[in-house]
Parts: C-alpha cells; structure tokens; sequence
C-alpha cells in the first residue's frame, strides 16, 4: 500500500527493534500531566489513557486523500482513517504493541471458516448493524462493495485488485456499472443476509488479513454512484459525514444508528472528528507543536525543518520514532528509453549516494540505507546487497563501467519524479540528482501531489510514458502482514494498470510473476516465508528497483490528544480508532 503494513509474525521483532520503550502504565510524568508521556512510550503503550467521551479530534493533511471512499483509496492513513465510519469484515485490533497486529473480527462475528484447501471461505455477519439511515447492513451489501472497487476500473480506479485476481471468474466479470445483473460474480454467494461464501481460484491462506481492506466495508447498491460516491458515502460505522468539502475539509459526527453493542471494538469517544486538507507540512508541525490539532492524518511524521525542535528538550518526550514497516525507493520504468537497458539501470543503482539521501529526509530519526525491497522488520526479509558501494555512497567507476556497457559513456539526461507536498521526498530526489551528476546523468525533477500521483501520474503507464517519467519516487509498506502483502502489489505484472497502479517499474518478469502464485498458494509457512525473500533477491536482479531508505516515522502528539498508541499494522502511524481529545 501507499505506506502500509507490517507483520504479524516478527511482532517480538518489533518489539526488539522498536527499543521496547517506556512501556510504564498511567500515573503521572515528571512535569505533573496526566498519562505516561515518555518519549518512544505510544510504540508499546496507550498514552494518556481515557474514558472521557466528548469534544474533538483535530487531522490536518498536506494534500488531499486519493479518495476517503473506502473502496477507492490504497494510502495507508485513508485505510486507518476509514475505520471510523465503514466497518470491514475484519480489521487490526486497535490495541497498543504486538495486540495491535492481531487480526479480529469487526463486521463479521468471527474470522474467516477456510474449506480444508484454503480455496473457500465463509465469514457470518454480525446481526442489528445498520447504515446510518437506519436500513440493516446484510452480505449482499459486503459483496456489492467488493465488486465496485475490484471490477470498476472505468470509475474506482485507486484500490488493489487482489479480490479480481483470486476469485474465481474474477478475470471475466465485468464489474457492476457494466454488468446490471443482479446476482453480480458469480464466486461470491450470499445465501442469506448475514452469510457471505468466498470461492477462490486457488488457496490462499492470507485471506482473513485481505479482509481487513476497507474495499469490504458494506455500500448500498442504491445509493452508489460511482466516483461521486465520496460526496455522500453511507457510514457503517459510529461517525457519519457532517460535511465535505471536495480537496478542502471533511466533518464527522456521531451516527446515531450504531449501535456500541455490535461492535466490540470501537469506544468513539469523540463527538466530533475534523479534517483539513492541503494545509502547508510546516504549518502542520507548528499547529501539532502549539497543541491546535490532534494529529497529522498523513502518519509519516513531521519535516525536517521540524526535528531539531522535538528531539531536545522538554518536547521530546511527546514524540515516538517508529518503524513503519516500509521502504522508500526509486522505480526505474522498462519501458521509458534508457531504462530498458539493464546496464543503464545498473549505473543508477551504482551511482547513488543512499546515505545523502537519508540525510536529506532528516538523518536516523527517519530512517536507515536501505539495500532490500523488503524492510527488516516484514516476514520474509533476507539481509543483502547486490548492488554494495562503500560506505553507501556510491560507486562513481562502476556506474561508469555500467553506463558504457548500455551505449551511454557520457550519460543521459532523464526525469525523476516526487511529490510536490513530501518536503523530504523531494530533498531525497535533489540528492540523488546531485550524485547522478557526477557520472553523467542529468535528472531533471518533477513534482506531482501526492493525492493524484498514481491516479493521474506515475501510476498511468501512458502518462509515463508519454512524459518521459524514467526514474519515480516511491514509498511502500505492507498490504498485509506478510511478505506477499509487501511485494504482490508493486513487482507483479498483473498489477500493472491503465491507472492507479503500483507496479510503477512496470516490471513483468514471468519467473517472479509466477512465484507469487506459487508461493502464495503454499500451505506450509516456513517455505513460504523463505519465498519472499528469494523474490525479493530476483527483483533486485532485474535492477529496476533502487532501495533508498527503511523508513522511520519521528511522530508527535499533543499533549491534548488521549488513548495515542501506534499501530504498526497501518505503517507505524497512530490509531486513529483509539485516538480521543483530553480538552
């Protein structure tokens, strides 16, 4: 995902990495506040714990969501944010440390009943949930939700499509914009309003966390109308949209059709929850550090310019420096002139100075060099570096080497890609401009926003090309806590899409395409999670993928803001279904 998960399966792990910091309980900091605000203590703990039900949660976001339609949005913080106010089938438990990466059930009353080969499974839903206009939420409502998102391209365009590619007929139906039958994919069955059956074209023994997507929160089919469904989407949840305001701000307020009893879960404490859009990252800081909001929706922690004033004195014991369970990197596109030329690929590989880059994004606080696709701290990872320099400053003479052996002794000039509001995304590709110069290439930088970046550009291979897009910034994390979930989405072929796509190398190598399908389908986990690493290794092969940074989050709450804990199973951001106002 757009910076998304972690795993399950290294949970002590993180415990470990993440330092087990300041894992006290309540009672009082030296300064006499309530709760226990220690620095690094929201990583294995809730800070200030409360019950107070009442006043409002504060988000401000740089730029604007790629949608807030549960079914049309693949950022992480959407993902988390969402839980508010659409229900999924399951979803992370939203507890403190290694709880918080436990799946549970939400909608559904239990998790997922597999067939003996994993090939079906059945979910029961809980009964008396209703939408907030009062009308009962049954399957038919879960199964419409996943055929618009998965089979609508033409419309709902940002989401994955793991659902098309492992359902049976997925690859035939055409969606229910084109398809006006009633009984919609023939592989989801709905027996009756609170069963829904899931046949799949091969096992798949990662489902339950596939149904932790919000793609699997409940739409009415009547009230739907395609990509203008963000305007008034039906909540399923304890908030509702009191207003919203397209690229500006969003409301929510209580719905009074939830019903607490349905859902063991959720306190939704707050009355209200508000969100600004396109509000300067700097000036996000200063409003977090002036106590005037409760978070930064965008969970990736605040800028540069920022860090010098939380990592000393009294106000560093109100950060948390988390792993988010992702890796920042450059994608070299095959199909853009020179980068069709493995060893035009190799001299960048060569010719970077990773260690300048992380610099540039703020030093350790936000992140190590990176010499993998997967982070360390994702199932699968395998230490290794095939493209080594000293020190991870480059290697001016064998980027040479490389660049004569693709035709380009001189070099060649190119275009890099960033996004306009991620201040340290772009100081990252000034760095890597500054050392591409050194060996003759000459990047010239594009910056795109980041809430239309895969919709509108670099996730448009027609537009990448077109443009001439060869070299593009990108970070991601888990789609779910494994390392399918980590690397399906971004080296597969078939996630190559018209737009909103991922797989931004386009990257469609058979031999890796075909060991996700088998690795995948492998019931024994051992042999499993030792595939992940030998793709990982493949891909590195084909050079199309520059590691740049494991990244790091130097989070901050205010001191108004209650019930804080990270959660890694949403990139190491905070838990926003926790998250309560102290005023």
């Amino acid at each position: 995902m757009k910076t998304r998960r972690v795993t399950a399966g290294v949970a002590s792990v993180l415990a470990l990495s993440l330092g087990a910091a300041a894992c006290g309980g309540g009672g009082k900091d030296d300064d006499g506040n309530g709760g226990n605000a220690k620095k690094d203590a929201a990583l294995t703990s809730i800070v200030n714990a409360s019950d107070k039900k009442g006043g409002t949660v504060t988000y401000q976001h740089s730029d604007v969501p790629d949608s807030l339609d549960p079914g049309n949005s693949y950022y992480g913080w959407v993902m988390n944010f969402s839980r508010l106010y659409g229900r999924t089938l399951t979803t992370f438990k939203p507890a403190a440390g290694k709880e918080g990466l436990e799946v549970v059930p939400d909608l559904a009353e239990s998790l997922g009943k597999p067939s003996p080969d994993a090939k079906t499974w059945t979910y029961k839903l809980r009964k008396g949930v209703k939408f907030e206009d009062g009308t009962p939420v049954t399957s038919k409502d879960v199964k419409y939700a996943i055929e618009r998102s998965n089979f609508a391209p033409e419309a709902l365009s940002n989401g994955p499509t793991y659902f098309k590619a492992f359902l049976e007929g997925g690859d035939k139906y055409k969606g229910p914009y084109k398809d006006k039958s009633p009984e919609g994919i023939k592989s989801i069955e709905t027996p009756d309003d609170h069963t829904i059956v899931f046949h799949l074209n091969q096992p798949f023994a990662d489902f339950d966390y596939l149904a932790t997507f919000s793609q699997t929160a409940p739409v009415p089919r009547a009230k739907d109308d395609g990509a203008k469904y963000v305007q008034h989407i039906v909540s399923s949840g304890p908030y509702k949209f009191q207003s919203y305001q397209e690229g500006r701000s969003a409301t929510l307020v209580r719905n009074p059709e939830w019903d607490p009893k349905t859902d063991p879960i959720r306190k939704a404490l707050p009355d209200k929850v508000e969100i600004k859009f396109k509000v300067n990252p700097v000036t996000v800081d200063n409003n977090l550090l002036s106590d005037k909001i409760t978070a930064d929706a965008a969970g990736t922690g605040v800028q540069p310019q920022t860090q010098p004033k939380v990592l000393s004195g009294k106000l560093a014991k109100q950060t948390d420096i988390s792993y988010a369970g992702a890796t920042q990197y450059l994608a070299l596109n095959v199909h853009v002139k020179p980068f069709d030329n493995i060893h035009c690929r190799k001299a960048v590989q060569y010719a970077i100075d990773k260690q300048s880059v992380v610099d540039a994004m703020g030093g350790a606080p936000k992140g190590d060099v990176a010499t993998t696709l997967l982070p360390p701290t994702v199932n699968g990872y395998t230490k290794f570096d095939t493209y080594a320099t000293p020190g991870n400053k480059g290697d001016v003479d064998k980027a040479k080497d490389e660049l004569k052996q693709c035709g380009k002794p001189n070099g060649f000039t190119t275009n890099l890609t960033a996004r306009s509001d991620r201040p340290a995304e772009v100081a990252a590709a000034t760095a890597i401009q500054n050392a591409l110069k050194k060996v003759g290439i000459q990047a010239e930088i594009k910056q795109f926003p980041s809430g239309k970046y895969f919709s509108n550009f670099a996730g448009v291979p027609s537009y990448v090309h077109k443009h001439k897009l060869g070299m593009m910034s990108m970070a991601w994390g888990a789609d779910w806590p494994t390392g399918y979930g980590f690397l399906d989405q971004i080296v597969n072929g078939a996630a190559i899409k018209p737009s909103g796509g991922n797989n931004l190398m386009e990257l469609d190598d058979p031999k890796i395409n075909k060991a996700l399908k088998e690795g995948i389908a492998n019931t024994d986990e051992a042999e499993r999670t030792k595939t992940w690493g030998e793709i990982d290794k493949m891909v590195m092969d084909t050079a199309t993928v520059v590691p740049l940074v494991y990244r790091k989050n130097l989070l901050f709450r205010p001191e108004s803001a209650a019930n804080v804990t990270v959660t890694q199973a949403y990139l190491g951001m905070y838990d926003y279904v926790l998250m309560s106002s102290a005023k």
